[in-house]
């Protein structure tokens, strides 16, 4: 990698300030308030005993999501969809990708017939509010998880959760790949690119986007480990908000 140094004094290969506070809300089986930089995301998460009765009676459970932005969440008010009558497409997209993100580390027979939907509401927006929700919707399932154990609607050996799942963003600014875009560096991004990966190292889903010149191979390889790299750093700092204190 470069020395060059970004607006906010990052290296190139460098995530921002990301924190996760986990059980932030007091009212939800799961939850997290998890931050990269500027972007903050409350993760809720939600269990039912049952499922839809599409799935009723197949022994296995359901995970979905849903994605939000409160309206003041941006430089500017945006009106909430729901007074609009309608649910925007870049909502309905990004909140099918929690869902299969999530979904990628879940063994759903072992979850049983039991339904957990994950609520992520963007507070406050700065570029990579998907890659944010993911990370923190994670940690919010994993506490839902084991509040359904301790009702007893989960079994108390069953091993739900196959691996852990991030997201970042990367992209090509300058010609130069980086590692988790801010707006300010989303906005000129000359290719934009998000990277969701399991806690071992597998890709869950990558979409790119040449937003000017297209990128090559060589770029793409960047990009990637870039990817990797970062949310290998993120599985770290979801593993250390369920550590024991002290530890």
């Amino acid at each position: 990698m470069t020395d060059i140094t970004r607006a906010d004094g990052r290296r190139v290969d460098e995530l921002r300030t990301v924190t996760i506070e986990r059980g932030w809300s007091a009212n939800a089986e799961g939850s997290a308030l998890v931050s990269f930089g500027g972007t903050k995301v409350l993760c809720t998460a939600s269990f039912t005993n049952g499922v839809p009765r599409w799935l009723t009676g197949k022994g296995k459970g359901w995970v979905t999501a849903e994605y939000a932005m409160l309206p003041r969440a941006t430089n500017s008010r945006n009106d909430r969809e729901s007074v609009k009558g309608r649910i925007g497409g870049r909502t309905h997209e990004i909140s099918r990708l929690i869902g299969r993100a999530l979904r990628a580390v879940v063994d759903t027979k072992a979850l049983g017939e039991n339904t957990i939907v994950i609520d992520c509401d963007v507070l406050q927006a700065d570029g990579g509010t998907r890659t944010a929700a993911i990370t923190g919707a994670y940690v919010a399932l994993a506490d839902a998880i084991e509040w359904g154990r301790g009702k007893k609607f989960i079994g108390q050996k069953a091993q739900v959760l196959v691996d852990s799942v991030s997201a970042v963003s990367v992209g090509i600014i300058d010609g130069e790949p980086m590692l988790d875009l801010a707006y300010v560096e989303d906005v000129r991004a000359e290719t934009d690119m998000n990277v969701v990966v399991t806690g071992r190292g597998l890709f869950v889903e990558v979409q790119g986007t040449a937003e000017g010149a297209p990128f090559d191979k060589r770029e793409l390889d960047a990009l990637l480990q870039l990817g990797v790299d970062g949310c290998a750093s993120l599985r770290d700092i979801q593993a250390g908000v369920f550590a024991p204190a002290g530890e």
